[in-house]
């Protein structure tokens, strides 16, 4: 029988409530699956067929040894989503990439770590004259180092942004949608390729809040019933992010999370294939279409041997 593993972190024990019943929908399938943390050296992993990520949440403070660790895991283990959808989804500078295909996104700069913080900081926001702004780093999960601020917070703004370019990290400077205070953020997920369901994320950002997120809560959700305009924005992210990573299949999972502009029109916020929470608790028959899917997948011989990858 396939062996697969459900891939977390050491450090996320406990805190991935999509696990249990994802772990149930796959034994239901037939599948022989184990929860296994990829920061755990005790692990044989050639001893095991396939790997699904779910919840290797530190990966934003380890980049390269995660890295490191998924092209070590992809010799020998069918990864889902692939490789080549990690190594650009782990980093959000691939909002640039959709957006040159035309998917709207976020307005976004972003600040490499050799840029002047406050001169970069000062030059969009006489860009960009929303009341309110956010900086973040492009390597993060959870709201981790990410925090909005007021226009006149910029000395702070600019400290922050600054201490993220002294650790030669990439950020990332977007204008505040205030829509999501009254709207909430839409999280559309799709299993297969196929829209799933969807919920709502209540704004986690509070305004002239300081205190650090905690990086495992998110906050106020509830299902949500998308949009017209929010299902389509979220095939177009989807077929767009196909045709860039030249993908042959559709995207085991994807979360897309949508906020609409001052404009009324849905924007791209982020798109999540590495590791999202796909939000089971407000979906329970979703685990099952991903533990199907999964199945379906490793019997039409999905897994791959060692000589696959190079």
């Amino acid at each position: 029988m396939t062996a697969i593993a459900l891939i977390t972190a050491i450090s996320a024990t406990g805190h991935d409530e999509d696990l249990p019943p994802l772990l149930a929908a796959c034994e239901r399938a037939g599948l022989s699956v184990r929860a296994l943390a990829w920061d755990d050296a005790s692990v044989g992993w050639s001893r095991l067929d396939a790997a699904l990520l779910r919840s290797p949440w530190d990966y934003t403070e380890r980049l390269a040894e995660f890295m490191a660790w998924c092209k070590h895991a992809a010799h020998s283990l069918a990864m889902f989503n692939p490789l080549p959808v990690i190594r650009w989804n782990t980093d959000k500078h691939y909002l640039a990439d959709l957006a040159a295909l035309g998917i709207p996104v976020v307005p976004t700069e972003f600040v490499e770590p050799d840029a002047e913080p406050m001169e970069a900081l000062q030059a969009f926001l006489a860009k960009h004259p929303s009341a309110e702004f956010v900086v973040k780093p492009t390597v993060s999960a959870g709201a981790r180092d990410t925090q909005r601020y007021r226009r006149d917070q910029e000395f702070a703004a600019g400290n922050h942004l600054a201490r993220l370019l002294d650790a030669n990290r990439s950020a990332m400077l977007q204008p505040y949608l205030s829509a999501v205070d009254a709207e909430g953020e839409t999280a559309l997920i799709h299993i297969d390729g196929v829209f799933s369901h969807a919920i709502r994320k209540a704004a986690l950002l509070k305004a002239g809040d300081t205190a650090p997120l905690d990086p495992h809560a998110f906050g106020d959700i509830q299902a949500r019933e998308p949009a017209d305009d929010e299902r389509r924005l979220a095939d177009q992210v989807l077929a767009a992010a196909t045709r860039l990573l030249k993908l042959e299949a559709p995207l085991l999972y994807a979360r897309v999370d949508l906020l609409r502009g001052t404009d009324g029109v849905p924007r791209l916020l982020e798109l999540e294939l590495t590791e999202p929470s796909l939000f089971f608790a407000q979906a329970p028959e979703a685990a099952g279409r991903l533990a199907e899917a999964l199945a379906e997948r490793l019997a039409n011989g999905t897994v791959r041997t060692r000589t696959d990858i190079g």
